[in-house]
C-alpha cells in the first residue's frame, strides 16, 4: 500500500467555523480560535471544552444531533464575539444589549451569547421552516398529491436558503469570512493526508469538505421533505405544530448522515449523494483564501491536534 494511500486513511473529529479575521479549530480536548489583528499579528485563545451536555443521553445516535447543534451554535456565537471584539471600535450596544447587562450584570456576556443563539434559531425556523409552508398554502387548491405538495414546500425552503446565502455572499465583509472557511477546510484536508501544516501543503487543497455545517443545513432541509410528506397536509396550524416536533428528528438524521460521510474511509456512491448537495451550496460559502488566512487557520489547527495523534480518530 502506498504512503499516500496510507495518509488518505486518517479521518478527524476537528472542525472549525470561520470568525471576522479569523478562525476557531474545535478538538477533542479544546478550541483554539486565531485572529489576525489589525496590526498583523495573529492572537490565539485556547480555552477548554465546556461542554452543556454531558449525559451519555445526550451521545446517542440520532438523539445528539439536536444537542450538538446547540452546543456549536453557542462555541461559534462566542467565538465570533471574540474575533469582533478586534475590529469593534465602532460598535454601538443596541437596546437589547443594554437590557440584558442591566438584568444580568457580570454574567451579561453569557446572556447576550445565549439570547443571540435563540434570537437565529428563531429566525431561522420562521424563514426557513414556517414561512416556506405558509407559502405553499396558497397551492393546496391546485395540488391535490401531498407528497408534490412537500416537495414544492421544499423547493421553497431551499430555493429561500440559496437565496439567502448568495445575497450575503455578496458583502465585502462576508467574501472574507467565506474566504476564512475555505482556509479551515484546507487545513482540515491537510491534516487527514497525513501532510505537515505549511502554507504550501495547505493551499493544494479543496475548500470544500464533506463535514461542513453548510452541507448539514441542506441536508436538514432535504430530508425534511422526505419526513413531512409522511405526515401529509393537514391544516395550517397542525402543519406547524408536526414541523416544529420533528425538527430534532430531522437534525439527528442530518448528524449522523454527517458523521457517516466524515468517518467514512473511502468514498462511495452513497457519500457522493450525501456530499453532493452540500458540496454545491459550499461553493458560495467558501472562497480560495489567501496565504495570510491560511497561516491563521494552521495556528488554530496547531493548538486543538492531540498530543497521542488518535483521541480525535471518527
Amino acid at each position: 500500500m502506498s504512503d499516500r494511500v496510507l495518509k488518505e486513511v486518517k479521518k478527524t473529529s476537528i472542525g472549525g467555523q470561520a470568525l471576522i479575521e479569523g478562525i476557531m479549530m474545535k478538538g477533542p480536548d479544546k478550541i483554539a480560535t486565531a485572529v489576525r489583528k489589525p496590526d498583523g499579528e495573529i492572537e490565539v485563545k485556547e480555552s477548554e471544552i465546556n461542554q452543556i451536555f454531558k449525559n451519555k443521553f445526550f451521545k446517542l445516535p440520532l438523539i445528539r444531533g439536536s444537542f450538538v447543534l446547540i452546543d456549536s451554535l453557542v462555541n461559534g456565537v462566542k467565538e465570533l464575539m471574540y474575533s469582533a471584539e478586534f475590529y469593534g471600535d465602532d460598535y454601538e450596544e443596541d437596546a437589547v444589549d443594554r437590557f440584558l447587562k442591566k438584568i444580568f450584570k457580570d454574567k451579561a456576556d453569557t446572556a447576550i451569547i445565549y439570547a443571540s443563539v435563540a434570537i437565529a434559531l428563531v429566525f431561522s425556523v420562521g424563514v426557513f421552516i414556517l414561512g416556506p409552508t405558509l407559502l405553499t398554502n396558497v397551492l393546496k387548491n391546485l395540488v391535490k398529491n401531498t407528497f408534490l405538495l412537500n416537495l414544492a414546500e421544499g423547493v421553497i425552503r431551499v430555493g429561500l436558503f440559496v437565496g439567502y446565502v448568495y445575497l450575503v455572499s455578496k458583502l465585502d465583509d462576508i467574501k472574507r469570512v467565506f474566504m476564512y472557511h475555505g482556509a479551515e477546510h484546507k487545513t482540515i484536508h491537510c491534516y487527514e493526508h497525513g501532510e505537515e501544516l505549511t502554507v504550501d501543503n495547505v493551499r493544494k487543497y479543496s475548500t470544500l469538505h464533506p463535514r461542513c455545517g453548510t452541507s448539514f443545513m441542506i441536508n436538514v432541509m432535504l430530508i425534511s421533505i422526505i419526513v413531512f410528506s409522511f405526515f401529509g397536509w393537514p391544516n395550517p396550524l397542525m402543519r406547524l405544530v408536526i414541523r416544529l416536533a420533528m425538527l430534532p428528528v430531522i437534525a439527528g438524521i442530518s448528524y449522523e448522515l454527517n458523521k457517516y460521510v466524515g468517518k467514512c474511509q473511502k468514498e462511495n456512491i452513497l457519500t457522493k449523494i450525501i456530499s453532493y448537495p452540500g458540496f454545491l451550496i459550499q461553493k458560495i460559502t467558501t472562497k480560495e483564501p489567501d496565504d495570510s488566512m491560511i497561516e491563521v487557520a494552521i495556528e488554530a489547527m496547531n493548538r486543538v491536534i492531540p498530543a497521542n495523534g488518535v483521541d480525535d480518530t471518527w
